[in-house]
């Protein structure tokens, strides 16, 4: 079981000491998935026809969905302003579900981009920026400031802190899920070593947990973005 906690990486910068040092698989892997979102997604443009392929039937159900989904969350008076963020949280959630799936991979198992806490905590740290700005926006920077006041100014600290709080639970949340599932499967292999047990696990952990918590993720950056937004 060494793998278990075991991270490759080369060092960049030496003057910065261990924080110099990059995790050349997670951005590896992270590349692969960008690369095959634009594939995929360029495959289904050129393939787009009145007449809609089974593949084509996929994407417009997937993209149907999601625009309902945003649609219902922010609540917006006009279609083309809720669908402002649809392309960023549709891209996020084919992202983070990809991230997650690649795990399945034979030769990438336990090498889940979301399984390094750098990806989940950038992906986290965006969602602050979105809805930070979109609240800003929505309601002025002196309006957004005000609401952090509200109901009585005295719980101010506390409404700077779940700002942040919510960063840090999503945070943890996707990599805790993401890394324990890796840890589950290897322990167990290491345990049983029986490849008719470590299959079925590996898809459950890959495929449910995955897109489980690859949804939970996207919609609470969505539904935080609308609760900013909102007076």
């Amino acid at each position: 079981m060494e793998e278990i906690g075991q991270i490759p990486t080369v060092q960049l910068i030496p003057a910065l000491g261990q924080f110099g040092y990059l995790n050349y698989r997670t951005l590896i892997n992270t590349w692969i998935v960008i690369i095959a979102l634009i594939v995929v997604a360029a495959i289904i443009r050129k393939r787009l026809s009145p007449v809609p392929g089974r593949l084509q039937v996929l994407a417009e159900m997937f993209v149907g969905g999601f625009d309902q989904l945003v649609a219902d969350a922010l609540e917006f008076d006009t279609v083309e302003k809720n669908r402002r963020l649809f392309h960023l949280i549709a891209a996020e959630f084919l992202f983070l579900a990809l991230c997650n799936y690649i795990g399945l991979i034979p030769g990438f198992g336990g090498s889940e981009p979301t399984g390094d806490y750098n990806t989940p905590m950038a992906l986290a740290l965006m969602a602050f920026v979105l809805w930070t700005y979109w609240g800003i926006k929505e309601k002025s920077f002196w309006g957004y400031i005000k609401s952090f006041f509200e109901p009585i100014f005295v719980i101010a600290p506390l409404n700077f802190v779940d700002q942040l709080s919510r960063m840090l639970s999503m945070s943890f949340r996707l990599f805790g899920n993401i890394m324990g599932g890796a840890v589950i499967v290897i322990v167990v292999g290491h345990l049983l070593k029986h490849i008719f047990v470590l299959v079925p696990l590996n898809v459950f952990f890959g495929l449910f947990v995955g897109t489980v918590q690859a949804f939970v993720f996207t919609m609470l950056t969505l539904t935080y973005i609308a609760v900013s937004c909102k007076d």
